[in-house]
């Protein structure tokens, strides 16, 4: 594919994802009836399951990446050049922005917003750190064992990172920079927005070392080059 498809998937692609993450919030907020923890699933569900079909069909387009971490992952593996990762990266992020303003628009909201939802302290870097690497190690692993079972290992490992890590596994920095943007359940304030993101990429690093260890023939790293 060309790079302007390549680019397009990408902000297509991230701009579902996070009308689906802030729609599914608002809606599920307004039908729990303060329930949080239902509100919470009915968050869950639709984002496992739009990964999937995103995935499902974009991936054969761009690598259906939608994540900078997951995209700086893959830079690491040297398989996006520096550049267009960075396009990427771009793209994420205004797509991400752009799906937030619709489903602020979807659900009769203010469209410019910032988000008040507090989502700091040291339990929540460390949730992020893990959501993350296991998301990068998933998509990794899979891609070794099963490359056809990537959109369901993802959407599977989302659906359950949302309810084993403290913070809801935000896990991608795009998320993160659409989700500040919407005082809705889905959000979380600027303020709070960079560390979460520091660790993400973190987490990402780390799981791409692991990964070229253990997923290599010989257990041992391959050289570079």
């Amino acid at each position: 594919m060309d790079a302007s498809r390549k680019l397009a998937a990408e902000f297509i692609g991230t701009a579902f994802l996070l009308a689906t993450v802030v729609g599914s919030g608002i809606m599920a907020e307004r039908l729990a009836g303060g329930n949080v923890a239902i509100a919470l699933l009915g968050n869950t569900i639709p984002t496992g399951a739009i990964l999937v079909v995103l995935i499902t069909m974009l991936g054969p387009i761009s690598g259906a990446h939608f994540n900078p971490a997951v995209t700086f992952a893959f830079w690491l593996r040297r398989e996006i050049e520096a550049r267009d990762s960075l396009l990427y990266i771009a793209m994420q992020v205004a797509g991400g922005l752009i799906g937030v303003w619709a489903a602020h628009l979807m659900f009769g909201e203010i469209v410019f917003q910032a988000s008040t939802k507090m989502r700091t302290g040291g339990a929540q870097w460390f949730a992020e750190f893990i959501a993350t690497f296991g998301l990068v190690f998933t998509i990794f692993a899979t891609l070794k064992a099963s490359p056809k079972s990537v959109p369901m290992a993802v959407g599977l490992y989302i659906t359950a990172a949302y309810w084993f890590t403290a913070s809801t596994s935000f896990a991608n920095p795009a998320v993160t920079v659409a989700r500040a943007f919407s005082d809705t359940f889905a959000g979380i304030r600027p303020a709070d927005m960079p560390l979460f993101i520091v660790m993400q990429f973190i987490g990402a690093a780390a799981a791409f070392a692991i990964c070229r260890w253990l997923l290599s023939r010989d257990g041992k790293a391959p050289e570079a080059g």
